[in-house]
């Protein structure tokens, strides 16, 4: 089957996008508005981009009528009219539930955190507080927004952002900051309403040509 997603409908681009692409790791992004209120949600179109700077991305989709999500509404540039940080918090499996819960539609003020019970901890370089039950936080500040299809329907939004702190709990990493997979015990997004994975099966496989057993 070969498909052109120019001739497909937004909702089957999007299958072909969350089936294809799996696992995703899971940015449970806790942001502050310029007013204070403080929103926590997830993402699974989420990566690293580089360690010099240290640099990673979210990408909230725009709304069904087109307008911001309120993790972009809050983590765009002062620029913009957002308060340009965010703080992306890792999911385990002993949040998942919670870090779920976090995507209900609340009306933008309301505070998932409440609704999750999640804890809003301080951070040390911003005012967006960190989720005090993740086991690993990364403090960014925003540094571009790239919006692929401003003001439609699910158009793409990247926000990209430096790390400025990294929060890491001490019993899941070693002096070399090496962290024990095992005990992080991340989850990831499959395709599906509700579809995820866990990351306790690992193989190891060696890079280049060791791989081919050469």
């Amino acid at each position: 089957m070969i498909l052109s997603p120019a001739q497909l409908a937004q909702v089957d681009r999007y299958k072909l996008l969350i089936g294809g692409i799996v696992p995703r790791p899971i940015a449970l992004v806790s942001t502050i508005s310029p007013g204070g209120h403080v929103n926590v949600a997830p993402f699974s179109f989420f990566a690293g981009v580089g360690s010099n700077p240290m640099t990673l991305l979210f990408c909230p989709a725009n709304t069904e009528q087109g307008t911001e999500k309120d993790s972009l509404r809050n983590a765009k540039p002062l620029s913009e009219g957002g308060t340009g940080e965010f703080v992306v918090n890792i999911v385990s499996v002993s949040i998942a539930r919670q870090m779920a819960a976090c995507a209900e539609p609340l009306a933008y003020g309301e505070s998932e955190f409440e609704l999750a019970g999640f804890t809003a901890a301080p951070s040390e370089a911003i005012k967006a507080p960190r989720v005090a039950e993740s086991l690993i936080s990364y403090e960014c500040k925003t540094t571009q927004v790239i919006r692929t299809n401003p003001g439609q329907p699910a158009g793409g939004n990247i926000v990209i952002g430096e790390v400025l702190r990294v929060h890491v709990r001490d019993e899941i990493i070693n002096d070399r900051l090496h962290i024990d997979a095992g005990l992080l015990d991340a989850i990831g997004r499959m395709g599906g309403p509700g579809a995820y994975c866990t990351t306790r099966e690992r193989l190891e496989i060696p890079p280049g040509r060791g791989a081919l057993g050469k």
